[in-house]
């Protein structure tokens, strides 16, 4: 078999740092606590981790809103944390992937600083500028995903700045060349610094409409849908204008020919458009572009085998060559098993998800407390932290609920600092600590490992296509062949036994992953409550 590079197939963790663990006592997690706890990671059969941004921040938006690229705030450690952080996952064999916000920085970077005294300094035209329509209104109609116009005033230039998210993260202007060579200088920077990979936050955002055009109106019928609500004006337009353009095409180009000069990086881009599925295939298209992508049509509200089967088959016929990543949690959706169940810890859920997961074709995302089974945690408004959801309270809550720190231990705070953390740690997670599940063979935390660990052995579920199967609801199921090998893998959605017949030929049960089998007589196949199964077959029939 030819080798395959490391990331095709692999599992990538996501490490939001400011919620793993405090080893400095403020509340706060940080880079040594990463470290102390890289072992574990490593017991989880991961193959890297990504970490969210840890650089030198206000905080405004939690890290994605960077003063400075290249140094670390001090709230995480220093660089001499983050290089004991590398030397640390090479010896245990975990790739280190961090994340890159290349669209916008923050309103305290000194290139905006620079940028928005005058309209002719050396760095006037390094973010998007726009003069106001001669009633003084902004510039078009173009709206920020947090709430309200995309546009802020600036009385020292007369201007306005875009921003696509929060005030204070000002777009970067990346028709200027200046601009795109000192975003690629800074990439480098980390690069040489030893890390494998890149997580792009929000890639396809870094360029804009030149001519300004307006975003035109969304029908009421088509509001719904990527992740916002109808609450939220951002829905009530279609975004083909500030994000998405052409031109970003040869930016993810040039990004990628720098990668390529490190042999064994790879990026994951993150990628939220009008048709995020045909913007996975276009980014990833060849081999000169993104190696993955990753988009949050998994990371929605609805859970039918019809729409994930829907979802990964769409993909599949769009992206001829390229590489999918497949994450049904992160750190800005509602944790799965409260999104896709009843609000609640539901053990046999987490264990399904993480094996129907584990099944799809391509990488796979998996964040912080997945493998804990951690529902989403109930906060009062007292408690929020988030500026999008203090904005939109109470339809809408926040990310907040996801991002409450990891319970290592059944005790208060739960083992994750002795000072009061940022986020309370939740009652409701402490019996679901890492320590409580340890001592459980059939916990989440145990089957999990299982199911990664089996996973390996398959070359089929980690480098073969996929084929789906006919089936009523609640089952989703399809088929992996690669080189010679077919594994049948069924997923009983709900909680009530199933069955499916198949004409496939000969099944033989593939025992291993630890979650809730099936069984098989003939051409029936019997499920379990969230039950799955899994079988080579002999013979592939179509």
């Amino acid at each position: 078999m030819t080798e395959q590079p490391w990331w095709r197939g692999a599992v990538i963790y996501q490490i939001y740092p400011r919620s793993f663990l405090d080893t400095n006592q403020d509340g706060i997690g940080d880079l040594p606590g990463i470290i102390q706890k890289l072992d574990y990671v490593a017991s989880l059969g991961v193959d890297a981790i990504w970490i969210s941004p840890f650089f030198k921040s206000p905080m405004k938006d939690f890290g994605y809103d960077i003063s400075d690229y290249r140094d670390i705030d001090p709230m995480f450690g220093n660089m001499a944390d983050f290089d004991a952080l590398v030397a640390k996952a090479n010896q245990l064999g975990i790739k280190l992937m961090i994340d890159q916000v290349l669209s916008h920085t923050s309103d305290q970077h000194a290139w905006f600083e620079e940028s928005r005294q005058s309209r002719d300094n050396p760095k006037a035209d390094w973010y998007v500028w726009a003069d106001a329509k001669p009633d003084g209104s902004a510039p078009n109609n173009w709206l920020s995903i947090f709430g309200g116009s995309a546009w802020q005033w600036e009385p020292r230039r007369c201007q306005y700045y875009l921003h696509n998210f929060l005030v204070s993260q000002p777009d970067l202007n990346f028709h200027n060349p200046q601009v795109r060579q000192a975003v690629l200088d800074n990439v480098e920077f980390w690069l040489q610094k030893g890390v494998h990979g890149l997580r792009l936050d929000a890639i396809n955002f870094c360029y804009h409409d030149a001519q300004l055009r307006d975003n035109p109106a969304k029908p009421v019928h088509e509001r719904k849908g990527r992740g916002f609500r109808e609450d939220n004006p951002y829905a009530f337009q279609y975004h083909y204008f500030n994000n998405t353009q052409p031109e970003n095409l040869g930016f993810i180009e040039a990004l990628r020919a720098l990668l390529d000069r490190y042999p064994g990086t790879v990026s994951l881009g993150e990628l939220s458009s009008e048709d995020s599925l045909a913007s996975m295939a276009e980014y990833t298209e060849g081999n000169k572009r993104l190696h993955m992508g990753y988009s949050f049509e998994l990371l929605c509200d609805e859970f039918s085998a019809a729409y994930i089967r829907h979802t990964v088959e769409t993909l599949e016929h769009k992206m001829l060559d390229g590489w999918p990543c497949w994450a049904i949690s992160n750190h800005d959706v509602v944790r799965a098993v409260s999104r896709w169940g009843n609000g609640e810890a539901n053990p046999a859920l987490a264990k399904l998800l993480l094996a129907m997961l584990s099944a799809l074709r391509g990488s796979l995302c998996l964040y912080q407390g997945e493998e804990l089974g951690l529902p989403e945690a109930e906060l009062t408004f007292e408690d929020l932290q988030d500026p999008y959801g203090i904005t939109f309270w109470p339809n809408f809550k926040g990310r907040d609920g996801c991002r409450t720190p990891h319970p290592w231990r059944n005790q208060p705070q739960g083992g994750f600092s002795s000072a009061k953390p940022w986020l309370p740690v939740p009652e409701a997670h402490l019996p679901l600590s890492v320590e409580e599940q340890e001592k459980q063979p059939d916990s989440v935390l145990n089957t999990y490992r299982q199911i990664m660990a089996w996973r390996k052995q398959q070359p089929a579920l980690l480098y073969g296509d996929i084929r789906f199967i006919d089936t009523e609801e609640p089952v989703l199921a399809f088929v992996r062949q690669w080189q010679g090998e077919a594994i049948l893998a069924c997923f009983n959605l709900s909680e009530q036994s199933t069955s499916l017949t198949v004409q496939l030929g000969t099944m033989q049960p593939l025992r291993g992953q630890a979650v809730a089998s099936g069984e098989i007589d003939g051409n029936v196949i019997q499920l379990p409550p969230h039950g799955c199964l899994f079988a080579a077959l002999d013979q592939i029939s179509g």
